[in-house]
């Protein structure tokens, strides 16, 4: 199927097998206003390449943590055009602050999971002292828990 402007479609089985979400997903999306699929003249979705690039977008901004009705909020400020660029920008900035922290957070817990391997790893190489424990080892790196 093409439309008018020989775009390509898909109906919204290929679009959530494309997009990784289930059809069900695509409808609770389609119900809080993230994407506007056309419809067919019986009633049946389809989207487009520009639908692809658009859900893409809110995948990106879903996956740094940023919440449904902040998503909600976003559109409906793309919605309104230019003028709303600032409360845009701020809204942005603002998602991105916050997974900077979680991203600090995951850091912090990766580091600490590679420290009790690396520890692990030690003992079992008898590289340190079996009296060591996890707490004097971090120490002894300088990391404190």
């Amino acid at each position: 199927m093409a439309t008018s402007l020989n775009q390509k479609t898909y109906t919204i089985s290929e679009f959530g097998t494309k997009m990784g979400l289930s059809a069900p997903t695509l409808r609770y999306y389609e119900n809080e206003g993230l994407i506007k699929p056309q419809r067919h003249s019986n009633g049946h979705r389809y989207y487009t390449q520009d639908d692809v690039r658009w859900l893409k977008f809110l995948k990106h901004l879903k996956g740094t943590g940023m919440s449904i009705s902040d998503l909600k909020q976003y559109i409906s400020w793309r919605e309104q055009g230019d003028c709303t660029i600032p409360q845009r920008l701020a809204l942005l900035k603002s998602t991105k602050n916050n997974f900077l922290q979680q991203f600090a957070d995951i850091q912090h817990h990766l580091q600490i999971l590679n420290d009790k391997i690396n520890w692990y790893e030690a003992k079992e190489a008898g590289l340190t002292s079996e009296k060591e424990s996890f707490a004097d080892y971090l120490h002894r790196l300088g990391h404190h828990e």
